[in-house]
């Protein structure tokens, strides 16, 4: 009941949300006819700039359909067919202020003004201004001395009132100007001044009084006033069609009760002019490219007169994003539910919106290529969101852990103590550290073992003839093994072992060469293989030297997050990751699924995915048994991750065809769910890794040609800078409130891990995009510290990511600044995502740092 109650309560908050926000606004009736409209007849897909032309019967439909609605219209041009436009105009009883087209090249501006004094001397006679020259000034195309020549030619050789078109700082700037023409053709477009809609009248009203005060006598006639539809924002002025319809109907209403002439700018929608304005250019139409009425000219305004549908949208699309999320959620309680379904509807709504305002655009087949890619990039971000949501729900509001296996407080009686052979591979590892391992295995307070030692392909006898005569020190039980070659790296190495195992052994262990183990892990472990469904038993890695160094205890902090949350959650549904230390598994098992694999570099994980393919179960102990060393460098710390990332890809790769159910499996579809959606965020980082190079770009074209090349729409921006700060709240509160951290420690385990983004990004994307087989790294243990000038060296191109979107930043901000709210938003996304590379070149010069405790490594954590 509690869950239909919330489920109710977000369909009424999407519905309410919507009804708000689109409540009926009253404006001032649009009037019958109005005096005039700004004219150019190119319909979608015609351009100017390409010679691609309206006809004759482009506009005369266009004509046809202004018949009735207005007076008068403006036009810009006299070349080729628009010269044809007064005659076309006649017989629906328009007037034409007839315009000539003037620029730098003075041959054409000649063609311009005859063919204008000659159409504007001949039948039908509806031409009742001339304009000669549109914003000739404002782009400083001529001299005013010339401009005033043309002006003083046209206006001896016609009766019919002369103008040039400028705006009004123009006319204010050139006073002059004004004995060279019969009356001021202005232009207010507030819209252009970042002026507010709510005071846009008001200011239009102004600057029309001081222009009347500064030019007495002179008639004033607004040549072009308006507002756009869509398109980016510029201080206080936003562009939507709720807004145009505001602005025009109020205008409209002012004029009219002064008596003002003016041509509202304009008529149709002009998509070409995106590639001179921007993208707001192309909206500037009381009528869209399809000649589709925009906006009611007499009934309230609604801002999204499709509310309703969109509203419905995002609540279908909510529901089904539910019932995915909450299969399989009897665990979780109310609370969790909740934030489930809140996830839902919010990134349903966002997702709707988003298509919406898509349609609102125009596109060529270059920029519809560019919206697919960001809505599918938009897409993707919120099937990882709702991913991590749902790790995030089921790690911190769960009512109960049905899998998760309590640590025995009774000693088994021997008959349930099977026989366990350990498995300790090595290479190039240091005698000592290695000796210190075996010692503790000898300390093992179980009846039933060995263990055996493969030292493959290390080339220095001092290394391992020392561990050789330790072994037979230890006793029989203890053998060892130095091959070279040997083939495989650590799976040929742990395959070796398999094939000298003693006959009587039922269960392999292995640990790493770093390990020492509690006295107690196989005693309270082994048992567990009684149940014959059970072939794997894995306990959390762990590490000794979390306190030697700040660095160590940053690594230690980010490490706890996936061995205390997401094994945890995972082993929910069987679908632990196998890692190759602390694991245990049943040999019949391991020897049925061909043993260790030697196709990826990360074998531990792809054996266990498949012998769960095979039907088996596999749990996990959330209690640390053993102890290794945490990597000494942040080189180390790295490769050690790339190595888990592109082994990761390799496997999905590799095991596609049983993970998606195209190959029969004993895959349920909770575990299928979890190893895709456990990697999601690494494939997050892969494909953030190309979105920064395309945000770098973009940027850069920005700076190049900011008219063309506009900052992203705000909602492009938006969804990356919430998927960061939902990144990073997931974390910390996790942190903080399951595995029972301190908030610095959380804070250190964030930076931790946003400094392996850069990492991770690489090696996801070459996993999965290239494939091929790499060398396994070895992460060195107790290693020689390295110089501060090594350890920025080490985050050399993340430094380097980091310094350019900073840079881009600021250069934006000098040259374009943040007059529009896309600009601030699209440099809060370089800012976001330079964080990540930052916290690489913090991460390593704090590795640089002297080994010594920190405050951070001081607080308590989960043990």
């Amino acid at each position: 009941m509690p869950s239909i109650l919330a489920l109710c309560a977000f369909v009424l908050m999407v519905l309410g949300g919507y009804g708000y926000v689109n409540q009926p606004i009253d404006e001032p009736p649009w009037p019958q006819v109005i005096p005039g409209f700004s004219f150019s007849p190119f319909q979608e897909g015609q351009n100017p700039l390409e010679n691609k032309l309206p006809n004759k019967a482009d506009i005369q439909s266009d004509l046809k359909l202004l018949q009735g609605k207005t007076n008068a219209i403006r036009t810009y041009t006299v070349d080729g067919v628009f010269a044809d436009i007064p005659a076309l105009a006649d017989p629906y009883g328009l007037n034409v202020a007839l315009g000539a087209w003037i620029s730098p090249d003075l041959k054409a501006n000649r063609r311009e003004i005859d063919r204008l004094l000659e159409v504007a001397n001949t039948p039908p006679y509806n031409v009742v201004r001339l304009i000669v020259g549109n914003e000739v000034l404002l782009r400083k195309d001529l001299p005013q001395a010339q401009l005033e020549s043309y002006l003083d030619e046209v206006r001896a050789k016609t009766d019919i009132p002369v103008s040039t078109a400028e705006p009004w700082h123009v006319w204010l700037k050139h006073p002059e100007l004004a004995q060279h023409v019969d009356f001021i053709a202005v232009h207010l477009l507030p819209f252009w001044e970042g002026i507010a809609l709510d005071h846009a009248v008001d200011f239009t009203m102004e600057t029309y009084h001081k222009l009347q005060a500064t030019f007495p006598g002179k008639p004033i006639v607004i040549s072009e006033v308006g507002w756009p539809s869509q398109g980016r924002t510029i201080k206080q002025a936003v562009a939507s069609q709720a807004n145009q319809a505001k602005f025009l109907r109020r205008f409209i209403h002012k004029a009219e009760q002064e008596g003002i002439v003016f041509y509202v700018m304009e008529a149709f929608d002009q998509p070409w002019k995106a590639g001179i304005e921007g993208s707001v250019g192309g909206h500037w139409g009381v009528f869209d490219a399809a000649r589709e009425q925009k906006f009611e000219m007499r009934s309230p305004i609604i801002a999204i007169p499709q509310w309703k549908l969109l509203a419905t949208a995002s609540i279908v699309v909510a529901l089904l994003m539910t019932v995915l999320l909450l299969t399989d959620a009897g665990g979780l309680k109310n609370s969790g539910r909740a934030f489930l379904m809140f996830n839902a509807f919010f990134a349903s709504s966002l997702i709707i919106y988003v298509i919406y305002d898509f349609t609102l655009q125009y596109y060529t087949w270059a920029s519809v290529l560019v919206a697919a890619l960001l809505l599918l990039g938009v897409v993707g971000v919120f099937v990882i969101v709702l991913a991590e949501a749902h790790e995030w729900a089921e790690a911190m509001w769960y009512q109960r852990r049905s899998r998760l296996l309590a640590v025995p407080t009774q000693v088994p009686s021997s008959a349930n103590q099977p026989f366990v052979s350990v498995h300790v591979p090595a290479y190039e590892e240091p005698p000592a550290m290695l000796i210190e391992t075996l010692n503790a295995l000898a300390r093992l307070d179980y009846p039933n073992f060995e263990v055996i030692v493969v030292d493959n392909n290390t080339e220095d006898e001092r290394t391992w003839k020392p561990v050789q005569n330790h072994c037979a020190v230890l006793g029989a039980r203890f053998r060892f093994f130095h091959v070279k070659p040997l083939a495989g790296y650590k799976a040929g190495a742990l395959n070796y072992a398999l094939e000298r195992t003693s006959p009587k052994a039922e269960v392999v262990a292995v640990i790493d060469a770093d390990y020492k183990v509690r006295p107690n892990w196989l005693k309270d472990l082994a048992p567990q293989f009684e149940n014959p469904d059970i072939a794997i038993v894995q306990a959390p890695q762990d590490y000794r030297d979390g306190q030697d160094s700040l660095f160590k205890a940053l690594c230690y902090a980010e490490y706890k997050g996936f061995f205390h949350l997401g094994m945890v959650t995972r082993n929910e549904r069987n679908a632990i990751i196998q890692h190759g230390t602390m694991t245990m598994v049943r040999r019949s098992a391991l020897e049925a699924a061909g043993k260790w694999g030697v196709t990826t570099i990360t074998e531990d994980t792809e054996l266990g995915l498949r012998i769960l393919e095979q039907g088996h179960e596999a749990v996990y102990i959330d209690q640390s048994y053993g102890q290794g060393y945490i990597p000494d460098t942040f080189t180390d710390y790295k490769k050690q991750r790339h190595r888990w990332a592109y082994g990761a890809m390799q496997i999905l790769r590799e095991h596609a065809r049983p993970l998606t159910g195209l190959t029969p499996s004993s895959l349920s579809a909770g575990q299928r769910y979890h190893f895709y959606a456990g990697w999601l965020p690494w494939i997050a980082d892969g494909f953030n890794l190309i979105f920064t190079v395309l945000a770098m770009l973009w940027s850069g074209l920005m700076l190049y040609d900011p008219v063309y090349y506009n900052a992203p729409p705000m909602l492009i921006s938006v969804v990356p800078i919430l998927f960061f700060i939902f990144k990073v709240t997931k974390l910390i509160t996790l942190y903080v409130g399951q595995v029972k951290t301190g908030f610095r420690t959380a804070l250190a385990a964030t930076l931790a891990g946003l400094s392996l983004s850069y990492t991770i990004g690489r090696a996801t994307l070459a996993g999965l995009f290239i494939g091929r087989k790499i060398p396994f790294i070895r992460t060195p243990k107790m290693a020689a510290r390295i110089a501060v000038l090594r350890a920025m060296n080490a985050a050399r191109d993340e430094t380097l990511l980091a310094a350019t979107l900073l840079a881009l930043l600021v250069l934006i901000y000098l040259r374009l600044g943040f007059e529009t709210r896309e600009n601030l938003a699209w440099c809060l996304v370089l800012f976001s995502q330079s964080l990540p590379f930052i916290a690489a070149f913090v991460v390593s010069l704090i590795s640089a740092m002297p080994q010594r405790v920190r405050p951070v490594a001081q607080e308590q954590t989960r043990p």
